[in-house]
């Protein structure tokens, strides 16, 4: 592994203040495909690093949008990929859009949906998988109302005809109905498989893992379980019938979304192999179901949850969790975890922990506010795990990160903090880089740009173009600090998204120094060993480098993408924030074998190819999560 040195580096040079590269490298036939930060697609040779072509969707001007993007589909001819609400077909060998494929090129995703166009908000963050000579696909749509369904689709590689769809919010008429009210399919969004799909070519089965149903954080308007949120399901191929489901969390109000595509595994059963799903959530769980039944194969428990306090709401009395393997993260932020990093730290974190309830993974929202652990962002992430069937073992890296939730009632006398406080705060400082800070927005973006994003909204955010000359009062009060809206109290209580309560902002709690509030480990790497249910090995991923320098080593730190096991044994993942780390780790035990510096952090899943009998391994190192610094590289490595 000493040997281990960079082999060539390529630049997009399009980072940009926050931006992100979260581009899976794919490799076909001697070419590398990746997203970069504006979402150009690049096509480079896989052996030397040299660009063959790039396409950029993008419209003149400097970028006006933060993307996430988790790279491309391939298939014979072309590639795939998404740009906002537009999904293109490229020749791959060129890098020009097909034009046989929808118009000129493209679809739009946002027609075809069971759902009016113009209220449409959606994009795709993580590529399509592809059967036989369909490209099937799940969606990012926002996680605030008003919404947009999360059906899954499958589309012709060769016109862009959509073949089928499945509603993750049924339709009447469709199993699973009944577990939500009976005009919810009519304004609820989400439920959304926006991690990715896994597909099963022999079996002929695609496999979903869904998000939560929008609003995230209360669902008065939702009372029920709220299929098919926050599920594993298995869909036929070529039909999108429902085979089998499996919900792991009822009436979801935590954001405990499905983090990442389900992992498709063969484990050991009583000496005999058994075709299974495994898939990782938030919460530090593993769920390892029966690949053609759903039927879970370690049993499972159940959770008592605690009762919300906010009207109307009305939580799932029981949640349930396998009783192996155990979990990978803690499981609640407790008194007795708080920080002893310094003594003004721990009261500073002391303080704002007694202000706020905290009674473990199922705490539920409140007006008081409270504290999300494991938090938003994982646990387990969109980077997934790697499986290694010889071992058994499944690998996944977590964040231990707790996050704050503050409830309130929603404000009908504020066009700006009724539909924009809730992810940008009512102090306009949001959550950056997740959620944007609109302070000073007006110095950087004109108004016309400012009404094109509340109009057509982007990613996850949705268009509000339905408020009409509304738009132009929240741009008044954004570029003016103004704000002359009075919005009628009975008119806003008849829209049919206005709800009584909304968030206050996603809030990731630090402690005044601006590291977690609570003792290490901050991010972990785990062996998972799924024959056994049980964790093989469980180490800290990272840490902060000027707190190594003062002795604080091993802390793990914030991390985001995931990793990739080799058959000889070694274990690469980059992921981690702050120390911007590319590391390597014997899979049987977890020690440190090699670790090299990135341009910037490789916040995203790596790949290991080979060429002309020489092996690589690559990942992209865009950066920009949680205040790191970004970057727009693209580093391979090789046994020199």
């Amino acid at each position: 592994m000493a040997n281990l040195k960079v082999a060539w580096s390529y630049d997009s040079h399009d980072s940009f203040k926050d931006s992100e590269m979260q581009s899976n490298p794919i490799i076909v036939d001697g070419a590398l495909y990746a997203t970069t930060p504006t979402l150009k697609v690049v096509a480079l040779d896989a052996a030397t690093g040299r660009e063959l072509w790039t396409f950029d969707p993008n419209p003149p001007g400097p970028p006006t949008r933060r993307y996430r993007n988790r790279g491309v589909t391939v298939y014979k001819d072309r590639l795939f990929f998404t740009w906002r609400n537009f999904l293109y077909a490229l020749d791959r060998k060129t890098g020009k859009p097909m034009a046989r494929f929808g118009d000129n090129g493209r679809i739009d995703l946002r027609q075809n949906l069971d759902w009016p166009p113009e209220r449409a908000s959606i994009s795709a963050s993580s590529p399509g998988v592809i059967f036989e000579d369909t490209l099937i696909m799940g969606s990012t749509v926002p996680e605030t109302l008003p919404g947009t369904p999360g059906h899954i689709r499958a589309f012709d590689v060769n016109t862009g005809k959509q073949r089928w769809m499945f509603h993750t919010i049924p339709h009447p008429g469709e199993p699973g109905y009944e577990t939500w009210p009976p005009e919810a399919y009519k304004t609820i969004g989400g439920a959304n498989a926006w991690a990715g799909l896994s597909i099963n070519p022999s079996l002929g089965m695609v496999f979903a893992a869904t998000g939560s149903a929008s609003f995230d954080f209360y669902g008065a308007n939702r009372i029920g379980d709220d299929l098919y949120a926050n599920c594993v399901l298995a869909l036929d191929a070529r039909t999108g019938k429902l085979l089998w489901h499996f919900q792991g969390i009822h009436h979801d109000v935590w954001d405990y979304d499905f983090p990442a595509a389900p992992s498709l595994v063969t484990v050991t059963r009583d000496g005999r192999k058994v075709a299974a799903v495994a898939q990782i959530t938030k919460y530090g769980y593993v769920y390892v179901l029966d690949r053609h039944t759903g039927k879970p194969l370690f049993p499972i428990g159940y959770h008592k949850a605690p009762a919300s306090t906010l009207d109307g709401e009305k939580l799932a009395a029981e949640q349930p969790y396998p009783l192996a393997p155990p979990p990978f993260t803690r499981q609640g932020f407790t008194e007795d975890l708080i920080t002893n990093r310094t003594p003004e730290a721990h009261a500073a974190v002391l303080k704002i922990f007694r202000e706020n309830d905290s009674v473990g993974m199922l705490t539920p929202p409140s007006l008081r506010g409270s504290i999300r652990f494991p938090g938003f962002d994982g646990g387990g992430e969109w980077g997934g795990a790697a499986y290694d069937e010889s071992t058994g073992l499944l690998f996944v890296n977590a964040n231990e990160q707790p996050w704050l939730l503050r409830t309130v009632t929603h404000d009908t006398t504020s066009l700006y903090k009724n539909n924009c406080g809730g992810c940008h705060r009512d102090d306009l400082k949001g959550e950056p880089p997740m959620f944007p800070s609109l302070v000073d927005i007006g110095k950087r973006r004109t108004r016309e740009q400012l009404a094109a994003i509340i109009r057509d909204g982007t990613g996850r955010m949705p268009g509000f173009s339905d408020l009409g000359r509304g738009v132009n009062d929240i741009v008044d009060f954004l570029v003016t600090g103004h704000d002359p809206t009075a919005v009628d109290a009975a008119a806003a209580t008849k829209d049919p998204n206005w709800q009584k309560y909304r968030n206050e902002g996603y809030i990731l709690f630090r402690d005044p120094d601006g590291y977690p509030p609570i003792t290490p480990p901050w991010g972990t790497l785990s062996a998972i060993d799924l024959n056994r249910g049980t964790i093989r090995w469980h180490i800290p991923l990272g840490e902060y480098p000027e707190l190594a320098a003062k002795g604080l080593k091993n802390t793990g730190s914030d991390n985001y993408g995931g990793p990739v096991v080799t058959a000889s044994g070694i274990l690469f993942i980059g992921a981690t924030n702050f120390d911007k780390k590319f590391r390597a780790f014997d899979k049987l035990t977890g020690k440190l074998l090699w670790e090299a510096a990135l341009p910037a952090a490789g916040n995203a899943t790596p790949a290991v190819y080979e060429i002309g009998g020489k092996e690589y391994v690559t990942i992209v190192c865009g950066g920009g999560k949680n205040g790191a610094p970004s970057g727009s590289s693209i580093v391979a490595f090789t046994l020199k």
